[in-house]
């Protein structure tokens, strides 16, 4: 799977069923290129411009599917929602 696809697809949370958003950006380890991390627009952006200055910040453990249209993760919003 291609970023730009993964950037297409909705993040939701299983553990409320709240819409995150949709992925701005990933974290790579640079020595095997596999993803560590995932990084979606906190509440209030839009398209990763207007609104606050946080952002979620989702380990790839924490991705429990990723589907057609929509990746579920299971996560505490307050741990994973960081000021950048």
């Amino acid at each position: 799977m291609r970023l730009c696809e993964l950037r297409e697809k909705e993040v939701i949370n299983l553990c409320d069923g709240k819409r995150l958003g949709c992925i701005m950006d990933v974290e790579f380890d640079k020595g095997s290129g596999k993803i560590e991390k995932v990084i979606i627009p906190g509440p209030g952006k839009i398209c990763g411009v207007f609104g606050t200055d946080r952002e979620y910040v989702i380990p790839y453990s924490c991705i429990r599917k990723i589907g057609p249209d929509i990746i579920l993760v299971e996560i505490q919003e307050e741990k994973f929602l960081q000021k950048y």
